[in-house]
């Protein structure tokens, strides 16, 4: 059983339609990327699976029961938008908000303590949140969506104006607590971190869900046969009859015949002559897998 199901939600302001019958299913412990570019309808989404707003019409499953305001205790949501008191201590801020997920005081503490040691920001308690930089803030957002365990966790565009140490920092969290069983979706425009760690995406494009899957599955479906070969000398050899994207001195790009194996194709280029140190298939990157789909659709 999927831990989110969406069955045709629809949701319009006014005359805008920002989410158009979208489908899709979350699997449970999962890794998932919920992409598209700016004003796709990603956030709109987001702020109906979390009972923020309602949709027009379509159902949604959480846990196998359908949508409701019992959920978002169970949810965990950091928005694009941080909104965090600026005036409270960073420790009452972060009691707070537990409390505000059903947990209770003391053993918000307990946990809350034991998570800013091994963020190592012990120091933090006291300060208001004013005080902090701007990616310090992120962190104690960040803390706040997960402190109460939720099963699902949305983060919206969660790196953005992080330093690559913090960034690697909040990524082992989320990793860890991947492992452990909770859910967590990756709602962002930026079509390379989804490569990095989602094992699933949806793709959102003029609300409309356009391209969902497996991150390999969609990218093993998109490939086109093409190759990079590499040597540690010139490249050189009977290159007559290849059907050669680019050359250079150590690098060749080459597309196989189709119907053609790698194997083949790995055979031929060794019997040509040609010195080989790498062979390797060479994947359209999702930002790639966009284009192609939405032009696809535009021309449709």
């Amino acid at each position: 059983m999927p831990i989110l199901s969406l069955q045709e939600v629809r949701k319009s302001y006014r005359d805008v339609v920002a989410v158009d019958a979208v489908s899709f299913d979350v699997p449970r412990g999962a890794l998932f990327g919920l992409l598209g570019p700016n004003g796709a309808g990603k956030t709109s989404l987001i702020r109906i699976i979390t009972t923020i707003t309602a949709a027009d019409s379509g159902v949604i499953y959480f846990d196998g029961e359908k949508l409701n305001t019992s959920h978002p205790e169970h949810i965990g949501y950091m928005p694009e938008e941080r909104g965090l008191y600026r005036k409270m201590k960073v420790g009452e801020h972060l009691i707070y908000l537990a409390q505000l997920k059903g947990m209770h005081t003391t053993d918000a503490k307990k946990k809350l303590l034991a998570m800013m040691e091994r963020f190592e920001i012990t120091s933090w308690w006291p300060k208001k949140v004013e005080e902090l930089s701007k990616g310090m803030q992120q962190k104690i957002q960040f803390i706040s969506t997960i402190l109460h365990e939720p099963k699902l966790i949305i983060l919206d565009e969660p790196f953005s104006g992080l330093d690559p140490i913090n960034t690697n920092v909040i990524k082992d969290e989320i990793y860890a607590l991947n492992q452990r069983g909770i859910t967590v979706i990756f709602s962002t425009h930026r079509m390379e971190q989804v490569e990095q760690i989602c094992e699933y995406l949806v793709l959102i494009n003029k609300g409309k869900n356009v391209l969902q899957g497996k991150v390999a599955e969609i990218k093993d479906a998109f490939k086109e046969g093409i190759f990079r070969v590499t040597s540690d000398g010139t490249m050189n050899g009977n290159l007559n009859g290849l059907n050669i994207l680019s050359h250079q001195t150590h690098e060749l790009m080459v597309k196989a015949e189709p119907g053609h194996s790698p194997n083949e194709l790995l055979r031929d280029l060794l019997n040509r002559g040609i010195t080989i140190q790498g062979f390797e298939e060479v994947k359209p990157s999702l930002n790639e897998i966009f284009i192609r789909t939405v032009k696809s659709l535009d021309n449709a």
